[in-house]
């Protein structure tokens, strides 16, 4: 499986949302989440793709650092948290969690599936965008976890 490229938005730790804007072609401050409320690892996007939201693909990149805003990384996709979104109107859409880890990767170099990754890990980035979207008035609901391989051909297949 290929390497794909991950543009860090938000680092880990961070209570702040940070969207890339194209056309500054820089990261922009969007929000300021509530107190207690932070990212549990690095949150960005898979450029070149487009998701049913119109933006590129969502990718949590699991590791045992904390990068920055505009952080580009190598990483190996080892999984995917497909999910439904419902908007406050009601609408709803796919909004999946692509999980990677970077290629240079120390602590975590022998993980290569979602399954491997240790239960809790799964359980914190599932809550915290279940928490993120209530806060906003929304919901996010899991429909189920997916394995490397059907990760990596979902993102091929929303490949621009």
């Amino acid at each position: 499986m290929e390497l794909v490229n991950a543009i860090i938005e938000c680092p880990k730790g961070s209570g702040h949302k940070y969207d890339y804007e194209p056309e500054m072609r820089c990261f922009k401050l969007s929000k300021i989440l509530p107190a207690g409320l932070v990212f549990p690892f690095d949150f960005g996007f898979i450029p070149d793709t487009k998701g049913e939201d119109g933006d590129p693909l969502d990718v949590i990149v699991i590791s045992e650092i904390q990068s920055f805003p505009g952080c580009c990384m190598d990483c190996r996709i080892v999984g995917a948290i497909k999910a439904e979104q419902t908007e406050r109107n009601g609408d709803k859409m796919r909004n999946d969690r692509y999980l990677a880890i970077p290629h240079v990767s120390q602590l975590f170099t022998d993980i290569n599936e979602a399954d491997n990754l240790p239960s809790n890990i799964i359980t914190q980035i599932e809550n915290f965008f279940k928490n993120y979207n209530e806060q906003a008035g929304k919901k996010f609901e899991v429909l189920e976890l997916l394995g490397a391989e059907d990760a990596y051909q979902m993102i091929k297949k929303q490949t621009q």
